[in-house]
C-alpha cells in the first residue's frame, strides 16, 4: 500500500475533530484524542489544527466503550487517557524511523489498555464489564501507522479517489461481509451487528488488534470514527462528505459534516468522527 514517498517535501497535517451524543441517548460513551510528540513532550491538540508533519509526530485516536451505568463512558475514557499516560515523553516513532517492529510498539500499548480496563472492571462495581472499541493512527513524516480492535473505523482516502476501510469490523456481520457473504446493506441490517467479537476490556480472552501501515502522499485523507457515523451515513456517502460535500454542508469542518449527516440520518448511537489531511 506503500506510495513513493518524496523525503524532502515539507508536509502539513491538518485535523479536525468532533464528538457528540446523538438525539437519543442520555451520555456520551465516544472519545477521541488528538496528541503531538516532540521528542520532548506529550501534547495534547485541540478539536481543529494545522501544523507541520516534520516537527511532530501526531496520534488520533477514538473510542467507543460500552457496559452498564456509567461504564462505557469510563472505558472510552480510560482508553484514550491512558494512551497519553504510558507514551515515553521523549519517543516518537518518525524519529527512529520506525521499523518493522512498529506493532509491537502499539501492540504493547493496547494490552496495557487492556489489562487497566480489565483491572478495574474487577475491582469496581460501576466498571463491571466494561470495554471498548479503540482505533489508533500515528502519523510519521512518510508513514501513518495504524491499531484497532472493535468496530470504530479507519478509512483511507488516497487523493486520485476512492475510499478503503482499513480496519475490519470485529463483529460476526464483518467477518461474513470480509469473506464476501454479506453486502454492505446487509452488513449494515444484520441483527448481530453491534456484538463484538474483540474489544478492550470487557470479557474477551484475547484481545489480537489489527495492525498496519499506510505510506501517503500529499493530497491524501484518513478517517477515524465510531460506529454511530456509520448507523447514518454509507461509505460511498462518507467519501462524498469528506471530498465533495452538497452546498447546504460545504462551509461546515469536514468531521461535523460527517456528524450533522449521520445525525439526521440516525442519530441512534454516539457519533464521532476525525478527519486527517496531509497536505
Amino acid at each position: 500500500m506503500a506510495e513513493e514517498n518524496h523525503e524532502n517535501e515539507v508536509r502539513d497535517i491538518k485535523w479536525w475533530g468532533l464528538t457528540d451524543t446523538g438525539r437519543f441517548r442520555k451520555s456520551n460513551e465516544d472519545a477521541f484524542l488528538a496528541l503531538a510528540l516532540d521528542g520532548f513532550q506529550v501534547k495534547h491538540l485541540g478539536k481543529v489544527g494545522e501544523s507541520q508533519l516534520a516537527e511532530h509526530d501526531y496520534i488520533f485516536a477514538v473510542s467507543d466503550g460500552m457496559g452498564g451505568a456509567k461504564a462505557g463512558e469510563f472505558a472510552s475514557r480510560i482508553a484514550v487517557d491512558f494512551i497519553t499516560q504510558r507514551l515515553p515523553q521523549s519517543f516518537r516513532l518518525g524519529a527512529i524511523g520506525l521499523p518493522q517492529s512498529y506493532h509491537e510498539f502499539l501492540g504493547e500499548l493496547f494490552e496495557e489498555v487492556n489489562r487497566e480496563m480489565s483491572s478495574m472492571s474487577f475491582h469496581y462495581e460501576e466498571c463491571r464489564d466494561m470495554g471498548a472499541t479503540l482505533s489508533l493512527c500515528w502519523f510519521t513524516p512518510e508513514w501513518m501507522y495504524f491499531a484497532h480492535i472493535g468496530d470504530s473505523r479507519i478509512y483511507y482516502l488516497p487523493k486520485d479517489g476512492g475510499l478503503k476501510q482499513l480496519t475490519h469490523d470485529h463483529t460476526y456481520p464483518g467477518e461474513l461481509l470480509r469473506k464476501g457473504r454479506l453486502n454492505e446493506r446487509q452488513q449494515r441490517t444484520h441483527p448481530e451487528k453491534h456484538i463484538l467479537l474483540r474489544s478492550l476490556g470487557g470479557k474477551s480472552d484475547g484481545i489480537e488488534p489489527q495492525f498496519g501501515a499506510v505510506g501517503f502522499e500529499t493530497g491524501d485523507t484518513f478517517v477515524i470514527n465510531s460506529d454511530g457515523i456509520n448507523d447514518g451515513v454509507w461509505d460511498r456517502r462518507l467519501e462524498e462528505l469528506v471530498r465533495n460535500p452538497p452546498r447546504l454542508l460545504a462551509e461546515l469542518q469536514p468531521a461535523d459534516r460527517l456528524v450533522k449527516d449521520s445525525m439526521e440520518e440516525s442519530g441512534r448511537d454516539n457519533l464521532t468522527a476525525i478527519v486527517v489531511s496531509i497536505c
